[in-house]
């Protein structure tokens, strides 16, 4: 007992290491925060991007808002689910390479764990998708959304040309949506941005935060590769369905640009064509997966607990979620230290400014289909949506707060 109570003590004085037990806190904050996110946050990638925003950027200032919106451009760049790598660069550089991995454990875990007993057998959750609360939470999707676009704005788009750029984005992404026509605008603006922006002076870049260089960085980026390649190599030589799983759901986080909905034609193709799991069944999880908050991506933990011939299921269901993460991780890893270094390049800068515009784009297009399409659909609605908007953005009510009572909103719009 007597070497605990010494962890974290200085050395010959008796008395606490004030730098222990700030990174203690630090961590317990991160793993306190991205959970209650994590039970709230509803309404897909670009909702939680806006939920982000709001608890990390206005709410704690743990960042500012061009450096989130670094964060966000970098992890747009990246396959995999966009929403849960910028929780993890987030982490990461709060608190290094633990609160990484807290900042996604609380995100993701609320999720996965509802996705997993609903793999055991809670099908009383049937038709959920459809319930009245849900379309609530669409509804103040909408509102965390366009609060993410008015405040993301007025900061990364100060200018007339930026606003021409974000503008132009928009109706790039609203005329040709698709995955492909994402990453298209993002490097679009990138080039507009080196070509034809000017940083001031005096413009703010703020200290690098990062704890590990560009050795380990590279070390990741190998890793992702050689697992990216070995594995299913390696897989008809390893007569073992876990394995196979592992190697399904890595190869799923690696290769799917967008996230979210993209990458579920992958997963049925790895999961419903081999025979492991019924189509009725995958149909099911995936309509659970709407009415839960956090990352879509958990349904690979609904898809590995459902493979009943698996040893242990609820094993199978955190042997798919992890590494169907795994790769978000090693990229992070990667490539963070060396986007920290062309920030501060003048030609990166102006291209970080033009796609930071295209950003903001993104969120414009995206605030009208899917999160509007999706959940204003009458006159009530928007009367909820605007509700839920002055709630957050002008008493600066706690967002797990509104979500509760756009929930309770959504109930009172269907029986009346």
């Amino acid at each position: 007992m007597a070497g605990e109570t010494d962890i974290a003590r200085e050395p010959g004085t008796g008395t606490a290491d004030p730098a222990a037990s700030g990174r203690i806190a630090r961590n317990f904050e991160i793993l306190l925060v991205s959970t209650r996110l994590g039970l709230t946050s509803f309404g897909g990638p670009i909702a939680h991007l806006g939920y982000f925003r709001e608890e990390y950027v206005t709410r704690r200032k743990w960042l500012r808002d061009d450096e989130y919106a670094d964060l966000v451009a970098l992890c747009q760049f990246l396959p995999g689910p966009a929403s849960s790598q910028v929780g993890i660069s987030v982490g990461l550089t709060r608190a290094g390479f633990l609160g990484g991995f807290l900042a996604w454990l609380g995100f993701t875990m609320p999720s996965a764990i509802a996705m997993i007993a609903f793999a055991y057998g809670v099908s009383a959750a049937g038709g959920v998708s459809d319930a009245a609360w849900l379309h609530g939470l669409k509804i103040v999707a909408v509102a965390v959304v366009a609060l993410a676009v008015w405040g993301m704005a007025g900061t990364l788009c100060p200018d007339r040309a930026r606003r021409i750029l974000a503008i132009l984005a928009a109706i790039a992404m609203l005329a040709v949506p698709s995955a492909l026509s994402q990453i298209g605008v993002i490097a679009a603006g990138g080039v507009l941005g080196w070509l034809l922006l000017r940083p001031g002076e005096s413009a703010e870049i703020s200290a690098s935060r990062r704890t590990w260089g560009r050795p380990l960085a590279i070390a990741s980026l190998v890793l992702f590769a050689a697992l990216l390649v070995g594995l299913p190599l390696a897989r008809p030589y390893i007569a073992n369905q876990s394995f196979d799983l592992f190697d399904s759901m890595y190869r799923a986080g690696s290769l799917v640009f967008g996230g979210g909905h993209v990458v579920l034609p992958l997963l049925r193709q790895e999961v419903v064509t081999t025979g492991w799991i019924s189509q009725e069944s995958f149909v099911a999880g995936y309509g659970f997966a709407q009415a839960v908050p956090g990352p879509l991506f958990t349904f690979s933990a609904y898809l590995g607990a459902s493979i009943e011939t698996l040893p242990a299921r609820w094993m199978g269901g955190l042997l798919a979620l992890g590494a169907i993460y795994l790769p978000s991780f090693l990229l992070v890893t990667g490539t963070l230290p060396f986007w920290d270094r062309l920030r501060r390049h003048m030609p990166s800068r102006r291209a970080i400014m033009g796609i930071n515009a295209a950003v903001v784009g993104l969120l414009v297009a995206a605030l009208y289909d899917p999160i509007w399409t999706s959940a204003i659909h009458a006159p009530k609605d928007l009367a909820l949506g605007l509700a839920a908007f002055a709630l957050l953005a002008f008493w600066k009510v706690p967002p797990w707060i509104v979500v509760a009572l756009a929930a309770a909103g959504g109930w009172a719009i269907a029986a009346s």
